[in-house]
């Protein structure tokens, strides 16, 4: 993948990057650099994936590749844990190429489309990302150790009724108003992995944390729960594991996580250059995350002007799916993948050119 000839490697024009404090120092005096990288987290955000499709297979196909020392922690929750089980398959651009093209083309939905037809599309596109071996691979790759997040239903929330499930909903997002800690009156987080007791997620305190084993029988169950938006889709239960589990998204949006211990980077590929803790912060600008948890992670998100120039000026998102017609909504999506290419053309010529920590933007504990 060469660098772009005709942009300077000391700028980024269609990148955005900030840097914590240690991440900063790493890069300062090593550039980026694929084996100091120990975190990879992967955000909800539905269509928003779309936007950074380029950035992804630059990442997963080129940079992540080169020989590693130490296991990479892979964190995601709803559409950042699909884009995770497409790294840990063998061949991770044959299995985004599969996300992306089963993502755009494979939702076809009646006008009024309810939870049994939208859980029966994103099944069968998850199973096509998937393939015959996906789940399999995921679970023996020699350095990726995936954890996929989930958020189990209590009391109201575990109910099959609709009504029920729109007032745990509601309850949920009144107390989030007060503290995020009252989400767990409602729900629980859930962590699946395979990372056994060398998960560095294992000390988290922010919210009730519950960690379960993630298995090459349930990681299907599992990928799909995580991205099961409630009243949308159908809750999963998944075998062996009590309770009804939906998105991951909900506890965590964007995953402003206590990221553990140690020396190396969190390289953090992202919608935006901000982070958003759960689903309910979303309307809550002062909720937006800061750096408190980012000291050693890079963000490298699109810029305002990339977006700019995206069909219709703006990232894809499930509104599209109201606000376009279903031809014009898959022309749109198709044409932001192939411009997101130019996002991970930049992202090469930077760490080539050995300068990428001149266009980092520092971040601070107290920043957002």
């Amino acid at each position: 993948m060469p660098p772009f000839a005709s942009r300077s490697p000391r700028s980024a024009s269609l990148l955005t990057l900030r840097a914590g404090p240690h991440a900063l120092r790493l890069l300062r005096e090593r550039g980026l650099r694929a084996h100091d990288v120990d975190v990879l987290p992967g955000a909800s955000g539905g269509a928003k994936w779309l936007a950074i499709a380029g950035l992804d297979r630059y990442l997963f196909g080129h940079f992540l590749q080169g020989p590693r020392e130490r296991p990479l922690h892979g964190i995601g929750s709803s559409i950042g844990s699909w884009r995770l089980a497409a790294l840990g398959q063998r061949d991770p651009l044959a299995a985004l190429a599969r996300g992306h093209e089963a993502y755009i083309h494979h939702q076809r939905y009646s006008p009024r489309p309810g939870p049994d037809e939208v859980t029966r599309v994103l099944s069968a596109c998850l199973d096509h990302l998937l393939g015959d071996t996906g789940a399999a691979e995921l679970l023996t790759h020699p350095w990726l150790r995936t954890h996929v997040i989930t958020t189990e239903g209590r009391g109201l929330a575990a109910s099959p009724r609709r009504g029920a499930i729109a007032t745990a909903l509601a309850l949920a997002a009144a107390s989030n108003l007060v503290t995020r800690r009252s989400l767990g009156m409602q729900m629980t987080r859930t962590i699946f992995h395979a990372a056994n007791v060398t998960s560095p997620f294992a000390t988290l305190r922010d919210l009730p944390t519950t960690f379960r084993t993630l298995t090459s029988d349930n990681a299907r169950d599992v990928l799909l729960a995580s991205g099961s938006i409630p009243l949308l889709l159908h809750g999963v239960r998944i075998a062996g594991v009590p309770g009804v589990h939906w998105d991951g998204g909900i506890t965590d949006y964007h995953l402003d996580l206590a990221f553990g211990e140690g020396e190396g980077l969190v390289l953090y590929p992202h919608f935006y250059a901000h982070v958003v803790p759960g689903w309910f912060d979303k309307a809550l600008p002062w909720r937006r995350a800061t750096g408190t948890n980012f000291a050693r992670a890079l963000l490298i998100a699109p810029s305002a002007a990339f977006v700019a120039s995206l069909p219709g000026g703006k990232i894809p998102d499930r509104r599209d799916f109201y606000d376009l017609p279903e031809h014009e909504r898959m022309r749109r999506w198709t044409q932001v993948v192939q411009q997101s290419e130019a996002l991970g053309d930049e992202l090469h010529a930077l760490i080539e050119s050995g300068h990428i920590a001149d266009v980092v933007q520092p971040w601070t504990a107290a920043q957002r």
